[in-house]
């Protein structure tokens, strides 16, 4: 009985808990709405209007059709579970959101309103599109971390931002097109620690330091390639200011370090740990603000004009990890700083960028006593001597050496082991032979190779593929190295860039070349190219440079269809034979072919016009035959030098050249080319205006390895070579400058087109050679950017237009072998040209010593004035003469006694103007003979 009653007892108090758990679940329903209630009386974690407004945020965005996005939301009821979304575990919320590279594309929807418990939201590395961050993100009140950096987001940053009073971390880094125009939205802010607005556009915000110095919880800031500009000058205030800002990067803001910003820099002499003002322009020395900054870690001042020598200062930051001076102007030795700095006791010492300055004197042995340096880079700079294996005596921890482009020379024991792994071996222009350096052999992650012009000679040890399979890049180039590179089972776990140029390796280039994305073979006794061209896989190749080899074959292997990633392809200056191969046709993505200086025959192939993206192509030097394409004005439309020289091309000149609008050099010369220049020249754009865009032709490209897991992007200044002046030049420093027309020594008959005298920007012009004849174009002198000019041995006739004297640029000059006739225009340097004007038997005149007659007067010597005589001019003439007529000679008709004295008057000037004439020409005959003796 008694047992009965304690079950029934505890039975009541079980009805009594869920009844009092029912109704406190309904009081607290009550608190979230009949929806929440019904969640969770169904056993869901997360709120419904919450989850809604996760369902609408994905709505709002793009799918991309190459892969699904967020695919685990919707498929479960509780969004607690979906991909990213995180809530809390009492009260159901969403609290964050990681949606960190998941490959959102579109907008964001205004529902994320409804997350008003969010307190973590990143969707950096996503793809916005470019549209606005959205306001809604400002009436989240609880939100403590926002992300939004490489997201795609630009427009103007809303101000609504700066209601996010609890916000402490803000990274809107890499969105370019966002700008501000002020900052004032961040005052508000005053929990934030972390800020990052790193490639936003600030150029606006003068105020930007006074803004930034009202933060009190500051640590973190980065305004990085901000356009910001020079501060305002402001009184600096404590009041609000941060007390332990450790990190500022101010970098890739030229012009933003002032006396105001070095002011502001002492504030926190006791806690800036980071501090990075690479890219400012800084100039002179360093500045003296950063010398008492002792907790200093880190130091960035690279890529400025600093002069002097390096702060021993620096040197007495035992704590000091990295410093990064490079790309300066700096001088003077290292010795004293690197033996003060290993000294310390703990010396912390990481990260050493001294490359590119110009420090001298040798590299002292007290750095292998750095026990914690990871990067020691000195390249490029004037330091000499010798490096022992002393240097590196206790650098357990490097793992990049930069020592390239010194004086130097390495001497180590052949059985040397050194005591680190590098990943980066950078000793370029190091003296390190003959023998191949055996010390290389015990680094086993090597990922930049480069032991470039290091008088190393012989063959490649055995050993040396096994080891750089996973290299990224490989440069041995201008060494000693010969023999042939077995083609073995070797292949490279990534797409290496490669090169071997100027060497002796010879025999067939080896197929697994095929997998570098970038390979330079240039200048070696190469010999094959079958294996090589014809691969059972797919190229990686993007750049190929084979030029200057011994390659010969009477048809070029058929199988370009493998190279369908080729942007660069170099094959000049061997002894190729056959016709182009019409796979060439399949390298859509081919900017540069130069085929130059090799025994190709045959017509060119229509099909090349799919190589759309050509904008070089050279193939002089070589026996192609027929006439001149069409398709390479129409189908070629990026063509910017197109070289056909010494050929057997002929017909005429087709007109859809005149549609090549980006034209700079157009090479025709020494082919069979008939017919007259086309008039339509002066349709060509580029030629047609003055100046230049750049020194060099520079391409850029981008390649992918297996995958597209790894990707590579490289560059190349274009190189051509040419004739200039009457000599073969190469030029790629300065082709970017170069705007050429050489038609020379072909069969064009015809006048030259004025249109030509349109083409204002031409630096060279070379007609020479062939059977044009009438006159020179009196416009010649609006070519004022002309350099060279050669119309000789043509059938020109006519005077020497006095325009050509106006042309003061002008450094060569050839009219010989024409039918010119008459004197000599004087001018700045036409009287220096000496032979400019041979094979022209009635030229007269300084500089050649054939005095002209004396009735010789050149008509074209008001040339400059012609453009000032237009219809108006005579109407107005007409119009004075009638009224001058009728006013004067009106009068001497009806007046006797004034026509009599006007007839006098008149017959006295007259005998006065003879007298003066006889004088002038006397006098004229006297100076001519004395400038004739005198030169």
């Amino acid at each position: 009985m008694h047992s009965i009653k304690m079950v029934g007892r505890k039975l009541a108090y079980a009805i009594l808990l869920v009844l009092m758990l029912f109704h406190g679940f309904k009081y607290s329903s009550a608190l979230v709405g009949n929806q929440d209630a019904d969640a969770t009386m169904t056993g869901m974690r997360c709120i419904e209007r919450e989850r809604l407004a996760l369902l609408a945020f994905k709505q709002g965005l793009m799918v991309d059709i190459k892969r699904e996005i967020l695919t685990s939301w919707g498929s479960a009821i509780d969004c607690c579970s979906w991909e990213g979304v995180y809530c809390n575990n009492q009260t159901g919320h969403v609290i964050q959101l990681h949606l960190h590279y998941k490959f959102l594309q579109g907008t964001v929807s205004p529902k994320l309103i409804e997350l008003q418990q969010l307190e973590y939201l990143d969707l950096s590395l996503n793809d916005f599109n470019g549209s606005q961050i959205p306001e809604v993100i400002g009436s989240l009140p609880n939100l403590r971390y926002l992300d939004l950096g490489w997201a795609s987001f630009g427009g103007r940053i809303p101000y609504q931002l700066g209601n996010l009073t609890k916000l402490e971390h803000l990274d809107l880094n890499f969105n370019p097109l966002l700008h501000a125009d002020t900052l004032s939205w961040l005052t508000p802010l005053s929990s934030i620690n972390y800020l990052d607005l790193s490639f936003t556009n600030l150029s606006k915000v003068f105020d930007w330091l006074e803004t930034i110095n009202k933060l009190p919880s500051l640590r973190n800031l980065t305004l990085s390639i901000c356009d910001l500009p020079p501060p305002m000058s402001f009184t600096l205030s404590l009041l609000n200011a941060s007390k332990s800002l450790a990190r500022i990067d101010l970098s890739g803001n030229y012009g933003v370090v002032t006396p105001s910003t070095l002011k502001w820099l002492r504030n926190y002499n006791s806690t800036l740990s980071h501090l990075t003002l690479s890219s400012t322009g800084l100039r002179g020395l360093v500045p003296t603000a950063l010398h008492n900054m002792t907790y200093l870690q880190h130091v960035g001042l690279s890529f400025n004009q600093l002069e002097g020598e390096i702060p021993h200062s620096f040197a007495k930051l035992c704590g000091l990890q990295g410093l990064y001076i490079n790309q300066n102007n700096l001088s003077g030795q290292i010795f004293d700083f690197v033996q003060i700095l290993s000294t310390c006791p703990q010396s912390s010492l990481k990260d050493l960028y001294l490359d590119g300055n110009k420090l001298t004197g040798t590299i002292p042995h007290s750095i292998g006593q750095m026990s914690k340096l990871e990067v020691v880079r000195l390249g490029n700079n004037s330091f000499e001597g010798v490096i022992t294996q002393t240097h590196f005596s206790k650098l357990f921890n490097l793992k990049q050496l930069d020592l390239s482009s010194n004086s130097l020379a390495l001497d180590f024991h052949s059985d040397w082991i050194p005591p680190f792994q590098l990943k980066f071996i950078l000793l370029g222009s190091c003296m390190m032979g003959p023998h191949f350096p055996e010390w290389i052999r015990t680094q086993n992650n090597v990922v930049q190779l480069d032991i470039s012009n290091g008088a190393i000679a012989g063959i490649l040890p055995s050993w040396f593929w096994d080891l750089f399979s996973n290299v990224l890049t490989m440069d041995l180039s201008s060494n000693q190295l010969e023999g042939t590179i077995a083609d073995s089972s070797v292949r490279f776990a990534y797409n290496p860039q490669v090169n071997f140029s100027w060497n002796q390796f010879g025999g067939p280039v080896p197929s697994f070349f095929t997998s570098a994305s970038s390979l330079d073979l240039s200048n070696n006794k190469f010999s094959n190219l079958e294996s090589f061209l014809c691969p059972t896989n797919l190229s990686y190749l993007t750049f190929l440079d084979l030029s200057s080899n011994h390659l010969s074959s009477d048809q070029l292997p058929d199988c370009w269809i493998h190279f369908e990633r080729l942007r660069f392809l170099d094959l000049s200056n061997n002894t190729l034979s056959g016709r182009i191969p019409t796979t060439m046709s399949t390298l859509s993505s081919i900017n540069t072919m130069k085929l130059n200086n090799n025994r190709f025959w045959g017509e060119l192939p229509s099909s090349l016009d799919n190589c759309t993206k050509l904008g070089l192509i050279d193939l002089g030097e070589n026996n192609f035959s027929g006439l001149i394409p069409k398709w390479l004005g129409v189908g070629l439309p990026n063509l910017t030098v197109i070289i056909l020289r010494s050929n057997h091309f002929n017909g005429t000149m087709p007109l859809e050249l005149c549609h090549l609008a980006f034209i700079q050099i157009l090479d025709f010369s020494v082919n069979d080319l008939s017919g007259s220049i086309p008039e339509c020249l002066n349709n060509l754009t580029t030629l047609a205006t003055k100046g230049y865009t750049s020194l060099t032709i520079h391409n850029t490209f981008t390649s992918s390895g297996y995958n597209n897991l790894v990707g590579f992007a490289g560059d190349y200044d274009n190189e051509v070579s040419f004739i200039w002046k009457g000599t073969m030049s190469k030029y790629k420093t300065t082709l970017g400058l170069v705007k050429r027309i050489d038609l020379s020594s072909n069969k064009l008959t015809g006048q030259i087109p004025s249109g030509i005298t349109t083409l204002v920007g031409l630096i060279s012009l070379n007609l020479s050679g062939n059977f044009l004849k009438g006159e020179i174009s009196q416009d010649i002198g609006k070519l004022q950017s002309l350099d060279s000019l050669d119309l000789s041995s043509n059938q020109l006739e006519g005077r020497i237009p006095i325009s050509l004297a106006w042309i003061y640029q002008l450094s060569f000059l050839n009219l010989s072998y024409n039918n010119l006739f008459g004197e000599i225009p004087i001018g700045p340097q036409l009287q220096t040209f000496d032979a400019a004007y041979e094979g022209n038997p009635q030229l007269c005149g300084p500089p050649l010593h054939k005095a002209c007659p004396q009735d010789d007067t050149n008509p074209h010597t008001l040339e400059a004035d012609d453009e000032l005589i237009t219809k108006e001019f005579y109407f107005s003439m007409g119009l004075g003469f009638v009224v001058g007529f009728w006013g004067v000679c009106g009068s001497l008709i009806f007046n006797r006694s004034w026509r009599y004295a006007y007839i006098k008057f008149i017959t006295d000037i007259k005998d006065w103007f003879c007298r003066l004439c006889l004088r002038l020409v006397l006098i004229s005959r006297r100076l001519k003979h004395m400038l004739l003796l005198h030169i």
